[in-house]
């Protein structure tokens, strides 16, 4: 077959191209208009009379004398110390994701390798405990942390958020393994390694992209929490997601919501250049636990 035939027909050209576009303008404007009003006061971003006062910025000429000010984020971190949320989150997703992949890891090499039936229940039984509701979990764990008395602290967090994400962890990396062939692991004891120096020297190298891919899903899971985080910690330890959520509150004062506004872009842009540092280990993850090896 020639590159002529192979060619695409100009309308279909010209049809996939404009919705491609369409799609990558509905799925960034939420987010590049937040970014906008980010920098707007309350009275043009949420304005009644006229959605044009977000882009000219009437009002923040008005009060502030330029068409954009930082007085949301000013607020947001400073006024508000979101900068305490914000490393409480970063203590509490590096613990979740180094914790469940040494796990995660450990467990679903060991069960891809075992010839025992067993290891399918064990998996059967970790798919059952992550599909449950992640608040019917965290209402369980309350009672004996009241009693232990080490409800509230980061730490608490860590341990349910684990729990919750290591079900999801063994099963992403089981099926990576599952990918290897069993060749690789009886070569290099052959040479002289042991089951664990040949998981981790050659083994893990092999599987890389598939920790990376696993490591970013675990680092959401854990970074946007909400009920677990908002259940189990203190209004001093807590992390980014319940922190926004406190601005905003029951009852409106003037300024909270564009601290909201200016916290949410803040929490956003960290996950938005991890995702762009990562993108080529996340592809080949994600197809290499798609073909078996």
């Amino acid at each position: 077959m020639t590159a002529k035939t192979r060619r695409r027909p100009p309308v279909l050209a010209v049809l996939s191209t404009a919705f491609i576009v369409l799609w990558l303008v509905l799925a960034a404007f939420p987010f590049l208009w937040t970014l906008w009003g980010s920098f707007k006061v309350q009275g043009d971003f949420f304005s009644r009379q006229d959605w044009v006062n977000a882009l000219t910025g009437v009002h923040t000429i008005a009060e502030t004398g330029g068409p954009f000010t930082g007085r949301g984020y000013y607020g947001a971190w400073v006024t508000k110390e979101f900068w305490r949320a914000a490393i409480n989150t970063g203590i509490v997703t590096v613990s979740v994701v180094l914790i469940s992949l040494t796990f995660g890891t450990l467990g679903g090499y060991a069960l891809s390798r075992s010839p025992h039936r067993y290891a399918f229940w064990i998996l059967i039984a970790a798919l059952i405990f992550r599909a449950m509701p992640h608040i019917t979990l965290v209402s369980g764990y309350l009672l004996p942390f009241f009693q232990l008395n080490v409800w509230g602290y980061l730490t608490t967090a860590i341990v349910v958020l684990v729990a919750i994400n290591q079900p999801f962890t063994l099963w992403m990396l089981h099926s990576f393994f599952k990918s290897i062939p069993k060749d690789l692991d009886e070569s290099a004891m052959v040479d002289g390694c042991s089951r664990f120096q040949a998981f981790r020297m050659v083994i893990i190298p092999v599987m890389w992209p598939g920790v990376v891919t696993t490591g970013l899903f675990s680092f959401l899971l854990a970074y946007n929490d909400f009920a677990v985080t908002a259940t189990l910690l203190t209004q001093d330890n807590q992390t980014m997601v319940p922190k926004i959520a406190s601005f905003l509150g029951t009852t409106q004062v003037q300024g909270n919501v564009m601290y909201a506004v200016s916290a949410v872009v803040s929490a956003t842009v960290p996950l938005f250049l991890l995702v762009l540092f990562f993108q080529r280990q996340i592809v080949s993850g994600l197809t290499a636990g798609a073909v078996k090896g």
